[in-house]
């Protein structure tokens, strides 16, 4: 008998923005697939004799291939398991879910998505603002900050993201913010522009810090040192927030 996937959304990391449904699939898996960012107390909510196999990716670590992951999901299934193949944020955003669906329908293996909190929303709910602003923030847009080489990528559309009335997320770009700021900068976005740089968001390791597109491009010019955390980059017409007591000042991140 052919098993089941579930294609289960985490959130940013606190396993109380979970929803029931992401919260009853775990408990009812078989095996459970996940990304790092998803591990930890998210995963105390799987059953205790699930298969907890880790198969995420992360930036100068040793990672598995896209394909591998793709293939286990299959192989699993395939031996009739209840699968959760569970992703941070919302899998829908950056979480390379076309190319395991793609696998999935190949195999004639049936699944279901479980949207989840998108890191974007967990990060302007931490710092307290809202990510549109009637009349000045009328459009929010989510872009990669790296391709596949780990670069910056070469075909971003640059117009849009210098767009001042557009609040934009930047997603895996602390190394390549430096080149990318100078580029919009040159497309006219003023560097005094207002930027929220999010770490590890919604997690006990949670920092965020106001600053400016252009301060931002220069304090992230030098190669960081030390394990990277999961890092937003928010920029655009952003509102003054009243977060709570763990944001960190600009000379304390």
């Amino acid at each position: 008998m052919t098993g089941f996937v579930s294609f289960v959304s985490s959130g940013p990391g606190d396993p109380e923005l979970l929803t029931l449904k992401a919260v009853d699939r775990l408990g009812a898996a078989d095996a459970v697939l996940f990304d790092d960012l998803s591990a930890g107390p998210i995963l105390a909510h799987a059953r205790p004799d699930a298969d907890l196999v880790g198969v995420g990716k992360r930036a100068g670590r040793p990672s598995p291939k896209q394909d591998h992951v793709s293939r286990l999901l299959v192989d699993y299934a395939s031996g009739g398991a209840r699968v959760v193949r569970l992703k941070s944020g919302d899998s829908g955003i950056f979480g390379r879910l076309e190319e395991e669906l793609t696998a999935l329908r190949a195999a004639g293996i049936g699944y279901e998505i479980i949207p989840g909190v998108p890191s974007a929303c967990a990060a302007a709910a931490a710092a307290g603002i809202p990510l549109t602003r009637r009349l000045t923030a009328r459009r929010v847009q989510f872009v990669t900050g790296h391709d596949i080489t780990g670069g910056l990528p070469t075909d971003l559309d640059l117009a849009a993201l210098a767009d001042p009335r557009a609040t934009t997320v930047l997603h895996m770009g602390r190394r390549t913010f430096a080149a990318l700021a100078g580029l919009l900068v040159g497309r006219g976005l003023p560097a005094e522009t207002p930027a929220l740089i999010a770490e590890a968001v919604s997690t006990p390791a949670q920092s965020l810090r106001r600053t400016t597109v252009g301060a931002l491009a220069s304090d992230l010019a030098a190669p960081a040192e030390g394990p990277i955390p999961v890092t937003l980059i928010l920029y655009g017409p952003l509102a003054e927030g009243e977060p709570g007591g763990d944001e960190q000042g600009e000379d304390q991140a």
